[in-house]
């Protein structure tokens, strides 16, 4: 990155994606998190309100207010700077995703607790699961309205459910195991 690009994280450059050419609110940022979850930071709704200001205020995004339903609302778009700023990351190489997966360091503190226990704690990953699948069920069709995206959001929904698929049958062997230790305890 070149000094004259302030301090950008990831999150920033997902925000700065996500407003992309179309522009879009704070409000629409938290819509696009909550409708593809699996897929985007899930960082909290203020952050997604807050970074978008931060990066009007470096000039990678324009803030116009707007009429909303209830009250005006502000409006992002990028910038010349932003669309350097992108290009620029863009260039990089991509660094590999982070995996941090709670239910991963559940099952290595399975001797702390019985097995049914853990199985039952675990069992509950199959709602979101399903949930995320119904998300992307959703997400699919909204990517047919996006021409200008839809070849590249057709790549990351597979990716995703791969993801999710991975995680299935991660927890068909976790549960497995599970049962198979409940069984030798008795």
């Amino acid at each position: 990155m070149s000094t004259r690009t302030p301090k950008l994280t990831p999150f920033s450059y997902a925000v700065l994606v996500l407003v992309g050419e179309g522009g879009a609110g704070a409000h629409d940022l938290v819509r696009m998190m909550r409708e593809g979850q699996h897929a985007i930071w899930t960082a909290s709704a203020s952050q997604w309100y807050a970074e978008p200001k931060r990066l009007a205020e470096l000039g990678l995004l324009q803030a116009e207010r707007t009429p909303g339903r209830t009250h005006e609302r502000t409006h992002y778009t990028l910038t010349d700077a932003g669309r350097a700023a992108l290009r620029e990351w863009l260039a990089q190489p991509s660094a590999f995703t982070r995996i941090q997966c709670e239910p991963i360091v559940r099952l290595l503190a399975a001797e702390y607790v019985d097995p049914e226990v853990l199985e039952r704690s675990l069992a509950a990953l199959r709602a979101p699961i399903a949930e995320s699948h119904a998300a992307l069920d959703k997400a699919e069709a909204v990517a047919r309205e996006l021409p200008h995206r839809q070849r590249v959001l057709t790549i990351n929904h597979r990716l995703a459910r791969r993801i999710l698929d991975a995680h299935s049958a991660w927890l068909d062997e976790a549960e497995a195991e599970l049962r198979d230790a409940a069984a030798r305890r008795r």
